[in-house]
């Protein structure tokens, strides 16, 4: 016997599935039912999440200013809250929560509708547009870098974290390291699909710049997108510097954890896992980002002096050369930013989500949530 079923919606991509997939888990330990509603994407998810039933809903994007298309996009949103108010209707959640992206307008808009106790996660420093559009609805909202005393939801805003994956939070059993001397010195560079072909480029010729003592410490493990692989292979045998270069890494937790430096794109899991790690990083934030979440996410991690970070436009491979090396030259001040990093990592975050969800599902007052997570 479960102590009911809890509805979660997310977009069918990883940044929205992730979050709800650790949460699911640990929902489920505590006795509920999980069911996720999603759009045909998360297809690939299945297998690994944790949901009794995965139900698809249509949905569409705002994103076309053409009426015939508009005409369109409303008429499938319309036909998605219908469904979803049968679904609902029907499975009788105790609460359902949304993870941001399309898909979880016609859940949400139905369960707020249905007096159905709902809530947000929303990853990112500055909120999707999803979320944003259904934020005056939900009865609470769980924030992995959004502030909690400001903007016009603060005071139904919570600060959980993101959640994490069992590894990261395995990693972060290892303390930072200092390289000194002649050591070698291992860096980490990625940058997510979209955002490692820049590293392709200027990573290898950042990294030709350094002094020859500087070069002879280098081990890096490098994200590279497979049309350039071969190429950054090549880069980095000309420079006689030992690397491994990949488009995908099943180990990146184990490779964070015995790092000295990371160089990566901002994204909320990425600064997320480096900050519950605890490792310092030159962050350059995707400057194609819909909502520019990527600097406001660098921002936080910034602020507590765990990263630096730099816009793409400004970093050429000079500066990143000196960047790196002046990091390098001093391990005390890549300690103390692991420190500061590990400092602001939320290892707690998937427990403290599933406390807001289960304190939503017993329609506890959000004065009483927000006093518990002070």
């Amino acid at each position: 016997m479960t102590k009911g079923i809890i509805l979660l919606a997310a977009g069918g991509t990883g940044g929205h599935v992730f979050p709800a997939e650790a949460l699911g888990h640990e929902l489920r330990a505590r006795g509920y039912s999980v069911h996720l509603v999603t759009d045909s994407r998360a297809e690939r998810f299945a297998g690994k999440f944790p949901a009794d039933e995965i139900h698809v809903v249509p949905s569409a994007t705002l994103a076309s200013k053409n009426p015939v298309a508009l005409l369109r996009t409303g008429w499938k949103l319309w036909t998605g809250l219908r469904v979803a108010r049968r679904l609902i209707g029907r499975l009788k959640p105790v609460a359902v929560v949304g993870f941001g992206g399309y898909p979880t307008v016609p859940p949400l808009m139905a369960a707020t509708s249905m007096g159905v106790p709902s809530m947000l996660h929303e990853q990112n420093a500055v909120m999707g547009r999803a979320n944003k559009a259904l934020a005056g609805k939900v009865q609470a909202i769980a924030g992995g870098f959004l502030p909690e005393n400001t903007g016009p939801y603060a005071a139904k805003t919570v600060t959980t974290g993101n959640p994490v994956r069992p590894a990261v939070l395995e990693a972060a059993k290892t303390p930072y390291a200092p390289s000194r001397g002649d050591e070698p010195f291992r860096l980490v560079v990625f940058g997510g699909s979209q955002g490692a072909q820049f590293f392709s480029s200027a990573v290898p010729t950042a990294l030709s710049l350094l002094a020859e003592p500087e070069r002879k410490r280098l081990v890096v493990t490098q994200q590279a997108r497979p049309e350039d692989a071969d190429r950054v292979n090549s880069c980095f045998a000309k420079l006689q510097a030992p690397a491994e270069v990949s488009s995908f890494f099943t180990d990146m937790a184990e490779r964070l954890a015995a790092t000295h430096l990371v160089v990566c794109r901002s994204g909320a899991s990425t600064v997320s896992e480096i900050s519950v790690i605890g490792r310092p990083a030159i962050l350059v934030p995707y400057p194609y980002a819909l909502d520019h979440d990527q600097a406001a996410n660098a921002a936080a991690l910034v602020a507590t002096g765990g990263a630096e970070v730099v816009a793409q436009s400004d970093l050429s491979p000079d500066r990143l050369a000196a960047m790196i090396s002046a990091a390098m030259k001093d391990p005390e001040r890549l300690e103390k930013m692991a420190a500061a990093a590990k400092q602001a990592g939320r290892p707690d975050a998937t427990g403290l989500l599933a406390d807001m969800v289960v304190a939503i599902a017993e329609r506890k007052p959000i004065s009483v949530i927000k006093g518990v997570h002070a």
